[in-house]
C-alpha cells in the first residue's frame, strides 16, 4: 500500500478552507490528518472537503481550542476518540486504514498535545500542569498496549513539544519557554520510549540540522528571522521504521494569506 500522509494544524478549518484546498490540490495527500479544528462535528465543512476528494472522513470536534480530523481517500474503520486525559477534550482520533493486512492493521493516531500557556510552571499555570499530564497520559496508554514489536501504528499531530535543542531557532534562550523546557520534553521522550517510536522527520533530517514546522504570527518577517519550532510531529512504531520513504515540510504555505502559524509535514509510505 502506497499513499501520502500529512498533518496540519490548521488554526480553525472553517476559517481556512480555503487554503486547506490550495494545499491538497498542490500536495495532493491521501490522508490529511488536521489539529485545532475549533468547531463541532456539526459544523465541520464536510461536504467541501468530500468534494475534494476525502470520501472517508472521521472528526472529533469541540467548539474552542481544540478538536481534530482526519480526511481519507482511503476507506478506513475502527474509528476511536480517546479522552487521553479525562478532561473530555477533542484531542485524539484513530482510523484503521482498511488497505492494509487485515491480520495486521494500520492504525492512524492522530493527536493534539495541549499548548500548555506562557508560563512553566505547574504550580502556577494549569494550563501548563494540564500539558504535562497530557503527555504521562498519553506514555502511559502506548506503554500498556500489547505486542509492542509488532504493532503497526502511525502517530501524527500537533505535539507541541521541540524535543532537539535544533528543534528550535535558540536552545539555550528558549529553555525556559512553553514547547522546550526540560519538564516537556523529558515527558515526551517518554512517550516516545513508551512504544519505542521512531521520529520520521529525523530519519530523513539529521538531528544535527534545524527543523521547523511553526513561525509565531509575532514575526514581521519569518523567513528572515527564521525564529521558528518544530512542534509537529510524524512517528511510526519500529516495525514500520522505514516505511516512510520520504519526507517534506511545506513551509510554502506559511506565506499564504491568513494561513496557520504551522506549516503541514507530508510524508510518502510504502507500507507492505
Amino acid at each position: 500500500m502506497h499513499f501520502r500522509l500529512a498533518t496540519w494544524n490548521i488554526n480553525s478549518v472553517r476559517l481556512r478552507l480555503d487554503i486547506v484546498e490550495r494545499f491538497v490540490r498542490a500536495h495532493r495527500p491521501d490522508v490529511l490528518c488536521l489539529q485545532e479544528i475549533k468547531c463541532e462535528d456539526g459544523t465541520f465543512p464536510m461536504l467541501a472537503l468530500h468534494a475534494l476528494g476525502f470520501p472517508h472522513i472521521a472528526v472529533s470536534g469541540q467548539k474552542g481550542y481544540h478538536g481534530v480530523a482526519t480526511l481519507s481517500r482511503l476507506p478506513f474503520s475502527s474509528v476511536k476518540r480517546r479522552d487521553i486525559c479525562g478532561r473530555k477534550h477533542a484531542r485524539h482520533l484513530s482510523v484503521a486504514l482498511d488497505g492494509a493486512n487485515a491480520a495486521k492493521p494500520l492504525v492512524l493516531h492522530n493527536v493534539y498535545v495541549p499548548a500548555g500557556g506562557d508560563l512553566p510552571d505547574p504550580g502556577l499555570n494549569p494550563k501548563f500542569r494540564h500539558k504535562l499530564d497530557f503527555l504521562e497520559a498519553l506514555g502511559a496508554w502506548y506503554g500498556g498496549m500489547r505486542a509492542k514489536s509488532k504493532n503497526r501504528m502511525i502517530m501524527v499531530g500537533d505535539l507541541n513539544v521541540a524535543p532537539l535543542p535544533t528543534d528550535v531557532w535558540s536552545h539555550k534562550q528558549l529553555l525556559k519557554v512553553v514547547s522546550h523546557t526540560p519538564a516537556e520534553v523529558e515527558r515526551l521522550e517518554a512517550v516516545r520510549a513508551s512504544h519505542r517510536w521512531v521520529d520520521v522527520m529525523r530519519r530523513h533530517v539529521p538531528a544535527e540540522q534545524r527543523l521547523f514546522t511553526w513561525w509565531s504570527y509575532r514575526n514581521r518577517d519569518w523567513r528572515a528571522s527564521n525564529r521558528g519550532r518544530r512542534l509537529d510531529h510524524i512517528w511510526t512504531t519500529p516495525v514500520l521504521d522505514g516505511a516512510a520513504v520520504s519526507m517534506t515540510v511545506a513551509q510554502e504555505t506559511r506565506d499564504w494569506q491568513r494561513t496557520s502559524d504551522h506549516v503541514p509535514v507530508i510524508a510518502d509510505f510504502v507500507v507492505e
